[in-house]
């Protein structure tokens, strides 16, 4: 973890019953919780001022997400770990999204006073080992909120990364699953689901599609991205990088969701992409012992052909308000 910056201004004092927890001591715990037991030969992980990794293999891929309580997880609700589950992973799906795998993530995490950050990094830490993401370094700061910011860094071996400009009319366009299920769990859990509820569990520990967005790019697939906000905003967004237009016949609704919730609920975080060869794509996927990706639609030259079943697809989805 890096030098963290607990600036005195404009802040509110430290509770008086709050223990006063000193930097150093916080830092030590808090690696202990996220750190490897395992460090690849000749990387450096926490602990320096920076951390040095071996040479990526193929191209770089590098992103950073940030995940608010209140904004991006309702704290009255959830767990906090769950909000440091859902950073990590929500970062690490933009590395799925380009066909890549991850190689190490730093994390930021800004607090008020008497956070518990312990709780936090647990989740962080539940994320980046099933992700394979070694958190490598990070930050800490105080702040009016809590805030997580995870910048993870990725390569493509082989072939290059799969972009959401290059989808061609004709392309069929596949899904890795039914849709809607995190925003379905939102709502249940509002009206009262359990924490373990599979839907509400789809909601609070998102999964990133790597080994899905890997057999896409070992398939050839010419376009992709990850659904994060809905796909009525996702799709629309990779057609205008592409320029192009799509016909949507089917909308895979997962059980127990809704229309509405399938097409912008958002925070899916399936796969969405195309490819001019489905029999490929299918049997890379199968070959590989995972599900089927769903075939939904087609890839058109008009860029004003828009349509789900015909009617005008909604640019429905999650959008923050700036």
């Amino acid at each position: 973890m890096g030098d963290a910056a607990l600036p005195t201004s404009n802040f509110p004092p430290v509770p008086s019953q709050e223990p006063v927890r000193r930097e150093d001591a916080v830092l030590e715990r808090i690696a202990a919780i996220v750190g490897r037991r395992t460090i690849p030969r000749g990387e450096v992980h926490i602990g320096d001022d920076a951390a040095v990794l071996a040479p990526i293999v193929g191209e770089a891929l590098i992103s950073t997400d940030v995940c608010v309580l209140g904004v991006h997880l309702d704290g009255s609700l959830f767990p906090l770990e769950d909000l440091g589950f859902k950073a990590v992973a929500s970062a690490v799906s933009d590395l799925a999204a380009m066909g890549g795998r991850p190689r190490a993530a730093v994390v930021a995490v800004s607090s008020p006073p008497g956070t518990d950050l312990e709780e936090l990094h647990r989740g962080i830490a539940d994320a980046a080992s099933m992700t394979n993401c070694p958190i490598v370094g990070g930050d800490l700061t105080r702040s009016r909120d809590v805030s997580v910011a995870v910048t993870v860094i990725g390569e493509t071996p082989g072939k290059g990364s799969i972009l959401r400009t290059d989808a061609r009319p004709g392309d069929t366009i596949f899904v890795t699953g039914p849709l809607g299920r995190s925003a379905a769990g939102l709502r249940l859990r509002r009206e009262g689901a359990p924490l373990d509820h599979p839907l509400v569990v789809a909601h609070r520990r998102p999964w990133p599609r790597l080994e899905e967005g890997l057999a896409a790019r070992h398939a050839g697939v010419n376009a992709m991205m990850d659904l994060s906000d809905g796909l009525g905003l996702d799709f629309n967004r990779l057609a205008d990088a592409s320029r192009v237009g799509f016909v949507l016949t089917d909308l895979p609704i997962a059980e127990g969701c809704t229309e509405y919730e399938a097409i912008g609920g958002g925070e899916d975080y399936e796969l969405v992409m195309t490819t001019a060869d489905p029999d490929r794509l299918i049997d890379t996927y199968l070959r590989r012992g995972l599900r089927a990706p769903i075939a939904i639609g087609l890839v058109v030259r008009d860029v004003n052909v828009r349509t789900l079943r015909g009617e005008p697809l909604p640019r429905a989805g999650w959008q923050h308000e700036l």
